[in-house]
């Protein structure tokens, strides 16, 4: 299988597997559990950011949380065609595979969002929970500046460094709301953004940025996975994105929550736990 064993703790296994020629390093609690969900993280995240979502749900669960290409302790390709969805879609599959996991439920957040969704699109999983999540962008214009905007991007932080980056980054307004966390959390934010690297996270942009990845949207009326939508309150975009995904989605729900923008699991993890935990039980009942 070609693990690693880093180190295990609380019911928590790090681990890196050789998947396609790249390394994948994973996190995994409670093994064996019959219940199981993978997280997906967002863009200059890694697994660390489910961390506090992970500690508040019950050991019952079998918990697996990926770093994907170009973040955390997963490999950097030189080849931004090495990120692409296609790619991305193939390296979970085979990695699903060899880990022998079938029937679980799918979390992504933002761009993990978008790779949940296009893995979704293609192979059956139990549940897909999406949380400020987009299909992508269906006008060619809108694609076209998105991906000149996020190529502009990847150049900057290839030129100016991942310091300059995470300092423009922090000060977007999609995180906002972030600045009303305590200090020490913010930091704990800022570190685990600086723990990328220049160039994971400019291919990252290059090979799966919003304007490069292929629409989803003429696919969400095929897909009957019970399918779970949850947004902030204060992130009125991806609110707005997630009322118009849920009139596609043949069996959808979406839950907007107060008082936090668009990283919901970081702002206000217990409850995001709390929301995971009750789709998961609620649908096992039915």
């Amino acid at each position: 299988m070609g693990c690693d064993f880093e180190g295990a703790g609380f019911g928590l296994e790090s681990i890196t597997v050789n998947i396609r020629g790249i390394d994948i390093h994973i996190d995994r609690y409670n093994k064996g559990a019959n219940e199981k969900i993978i997280f997906l993280h967002g863009f200059t995240g890694s697994t660390h950011s489910w961390d506090e979502v992970i500690s508040h749900l019950p050991s019952t669960f079998d918990l697996l949380a990926i770093d994907l290409i170009g973040h955390g302790g997963t490999s950097k390709p030189m080849d931004s065609g090495r990120y692409s969805a296609e790619e991305q879609i193939k390296d979970l599959h085979a990695l699903f595979q060899q880990l022998q996991w079938s029937n679980f439920t799918l979390v992504g957040y933002s761009m993990g969002g978008r790779l949940a969704l296009a893995y979704a699109s293609q192979y059956t999983v139990k549940r897909l929970i999406l949380e400020s999540s987009s299909p992508g962008l269906i006008e060619i214009e809108e694609r076209t500046n998105r991906k000149q905007s996020d190529e502009q991007l990847a150049n900057r932080i290839l030129e100016e460094g991942l310091v300059s980056f995470v300092d423009f980054w922090e000060r977007i307004p999609l995180f906002q709301s972030q600045r009303k966390l305590s200090l020490e959390k913010q930091q704990l934010i800022r570190q685990e953004r600086l723990a990328g690297t220049e160039i994971g996270l400019a291919n990252s942009l290059r090979g799966f940025g919003t304007g490069v990845q292929p629409s989803y949207w003429e696919k969400l009326d095929d897909l009957f996975t019970p399918t779970f939508l949850i947004t902030g309150e204060l992130d009125e975009k991806f609110s707005n994105l997630a009322k118009k995904m849920k009139n596609y989605f043949p069996n959808a729900a979406h839950t907007e929550v107060r008082n936090v923008g668009h990283a919901i699991h970081v702002e206000n993890p217990e409850l995001f736990a709390t929301i995971v935990k009750d789709i998961i039980l609620k649908e096992d009942v039915r």
